[in-house]
């Protein structure tokens, strides 16, 4: 115990808690966020939160040399950019630079972090990880039930509209992590490690990628794409006792891109899926139309992230959408967007850069 005296960034009383083996997860906060979709989240605790760290610190050096290139969500110099640029790279290779047409296979796994199973991923770290301290944590964090211990808070009424198998509140014991903690992205790494294992190795597929519970393979043969998800179906069922999301199933050509993480690829360029440009447009009419509202006085006139949450919104949201632009080639669209759709908010917000990447508090 030791290691945690001298690594934790806990105060003593943590410290205490992890010697003496009585440190127990405290109450989270449970909220609903409504986009992209309906998800509840469980926000752990600020004191659980640098236990989370710490445990993370631990494993991460143990597992990340066994996870494959491939897996790109909650890792190191990965994530959805890296990803992308990825998926173009194999596209361009396996199409021959766009000269022929080739297949695509998107599955993703139904209800992933309410289905995972408890026992089956803490064996799956047992497996790794000798240091007894270390897996008494892991067990502590992995089989805590959030729901015997929350506060919620937002809008209570969106809990009803979250469907049965999302939501922690309707699964088995034993089963489900919480949406919102480091742990729970790094765990499922762990679990889903060996689903990326059996496609590199048994199914030897050689263009296959996965971010979460989304994953995608590429093929020139549509019959052996649909042999390899048989396969993947009957091994999650097997080993994972997990299942396919089957009415999400994607098969189909690259001719009109692949939709992966929000962007559509193609060999040659990146765009943006039609319906997140309308939800932005339509955000920044409601937007024009908050600003003037009656109820905001004297609106023709300078405002600072201080003058109150709507705006902070305002500024946060339409910056996060920006983030999300510029990484595909929507230079021209980013442009038309800001002349065209930002109305009373050009006077409050203007470009950082002459392309467009994100939006500074204007001086006037």
């Amino acid at each position: 115990m030791d290691y945690f005296i001298k690594n934790s960034a806990a105060q003593s009383e943590r410290e205490r808690e992890l010697q003496q083996h009585t440190y127990k997860p405290g109450r989270s906060i449970c909220f609903v966020v409504e986009e992209p979709t309906l998800r509840e989240v469980f926000a752990a605790t600020f004191r659980d939160r640098v236990i989370h760290h710490l445990l993370y610190n631990f494993l991460e050096p143990i597992f990340e040399p066994k996870f494959i290139d491939q897996s790109y969500a909650c890792r190191k110099n990965k994530g959805t950019h890296q990803s992308l640029k990825n998926l173009q790279k194999y596209l361009r290779k396996i199409t021959q630079n766009n000269r022929r047409k080739v297949y695509f296979m998107h599955l993703d796994i139904k209800g992933f972090f309410m289905s995972l199973k408890k026992d089956i991923l803490f064996n799956l770290i047992s497996k790794q990880v000798k240091n007894p301290e270390f897996l008494w944590l892991a067990k502590i964090i992995i089989f805590n039930d959030p729901i015997e211990n929350f506060t919620a808070k937002g809008n209570l009424s969106l809990f009803d509209k979250i469907p049965a198998h999302k939501s922690l509140f309707h699964v088995p014991r034993g089963q489900g992590l919480p949406i919102g903690n480091l742990t729970s992205q790094f765990f499922a790494n762990i679990y889903l490690n060996e689903l990326d294992q059996f496609a590199k190795h048994d199914l030897k597929a050689r263009y296959y990628m996965r971010y979460v519970d989304d994953f995608l393979i590429l093929s020139d043969d549509k019959n052996q794409l649909k042999e390899w998800r048989n396969r993947i179906i009957y091994f999650l069922g097997q080993h994972l006792e997990l299942n396919i999301n089957l009415q999400k199933q994607i098969i189909q050509t690259n001719d009109k891109g692949i939709d992966w993480l929000g962007y559509i690829i193609k060999p040659s360029h990146i765009l943006i899926r039609q319906r997140t440009v309308k939800a932005l447009k339509r955000k920044l009419f409601l937007f024009n139309q908050k600003i003037l509202s009656p109820k905001i006085k004297h609106p023709i006139r300078l405002w600072t992230p201080e003058l109150g949450d709507d705006f902070k919104q305002i500024f946060t949201t339409i910056n996060s959408y920006y983030g999300f632009l510029k990484y595909a080639n929507t230079f021209r669209l980013r442009r038309h967007i800001y002349k065209k759709h930002f109305g009373i908010l050009k006077i409050y917000l203007a470009p950082a850069d002459k392309n467009y990447s994100y939006f500074i508090w204007s001086n006037g």
